[in-house]
């Protein structure tokens, strides 16, 4: 692929929870800045990549022990193995062998790995970087809403029985009561950029052939659907809202672009602001496409970008 690009992905989260803490709360920064991290990003994407058939290594995947008698997650080395149909890591001695492999998958082909066993430690660079995606609607507000379980506690049981009687007291007939922490709103935005020159010394090594236009359509369609597609039980009410490409030479360079985009509530519809006009349509003589992605029946798009292109998210045809 002979070109850069740069871009910004939004999430819209409704009555969900986007990324959570070990608290179970959205992440915040120490200021309490709500954001979400990369992961929360990729993991959508890598298992829409996985459901579609395509080799995915780092994901988390089990097997049952014999021994123990439980599923358990898989090492890398035994998803290596399952994914390459290789019986042995430790004696595969061909290191390019390897290399190629792992540049088959496809969430490597994008986001890199470190790859740390035996025999073969390896680390790539990922032609894909995306950044932390901040929540851009001051008024978010997370809340624990709680869940009343179809089940009764059997340790309540004895905490509450009479030891005299016997009798089980009131806790014990109760259900028990579970919790489900989410936002009422929230609107993510990441930035990310793609560096097909990222992999020239694998190149040069001839174990892959670098980041194709293939590479980068397979990148796209998942960016702007996936979170939309994985719906759990906390993900439901998460979807993709914004996209923002900006193909480019090799040789441009641009800054963080979600820091120039901005989200406010409309009386009618949300208003999503793009504020870097004037630094795109300085460089626009080494641009070579602008596209913006978003849901015109729920939201309005202010920019002055020239020549930029704009598509519903959803169903993808020009508006």
């Amino acid at each position: 692929m002979k070109k850069r690009v740069y871009g910004v992905l939004g999430i819209s989260t409704i009555m969900a929870n986007w990324n959570a803490d070990f608290s179970g709360y959205p992440k915040t920064t120490s200021e309490g800045q709500v954001f979400g991290s990369d992961k929360a990003f990729k993991y959508p994407m890598k298992k829409m990549w996985e459901n579609q058939g395509k080799p995915v290594l780092y994901i988390k995947s089990f097997r049952y022990e014999e021994k123990l008698k439980k599923m358990i997650p898989k090492t890398l080395k035994e998803r290596y193995e399952q994914i390459f149909q290789v019986k042995e890591l430790s004696k595969e001695s061909d290191g390019k062998e390897v290399l190629s492999n792992l540049f088959k998958a496809i969430d490597v082909k994008n986001f890199g790995a470190t790859f740390a066993e035996e025999g073969n430690n390896v680390s790539i660079t990922g032609a894909v970087q995306i950044g932390q995606g901040f929540n851009k609607y001051e008024d978010s507000q997370a809340f624990e809403q709680p869940i009343l379980s179809p089940f009764r506690d059997p340790k309540a049981v004895e905490k509450s029985a009479n030891k005299k009687t016997g009798e089980e007291g009131e806790e014990a007939k109760n259900s028990t009561l579970g919790s489900k922490i989410i936002s009422d709103e929230a609107h993510y935005f990441y930035s990310f950029n793609i560096n097909p020159m990222a992999y020239k010394e694998f190149i040069e090594l001839g174990v892959t052939e670098g980041y194709t236009e293939e590479d980068y359509a397979a990148f796209k369609t998942a960016a702007l659907t996936a979170a939309t597609s994985y719906a759990t039980n906390a993900k439901v009410g998460c979807e993709n809202e914004f996209g923002l490409f900006v193909e480019t030479e090799e040789d441009l360079y641009l800054p963080n672009l979600a820091e120039y985009i901005s989200f406010e509530k409309g009386e009618e519809k949300n208003q999503i602001t793009i504020s870097c006009d004037s630094l795109l349509n300085e460089v626009m003589g080494r641009v070579k496409k602008i596209e913006i992605y978003y849901n015109p029946h729920t939201t309005e798009l202010n920019h002055d970008i020239q020549g930029a292109k704009l598509y519903n998210i959803f169903s993808h045809a020009e508006i």
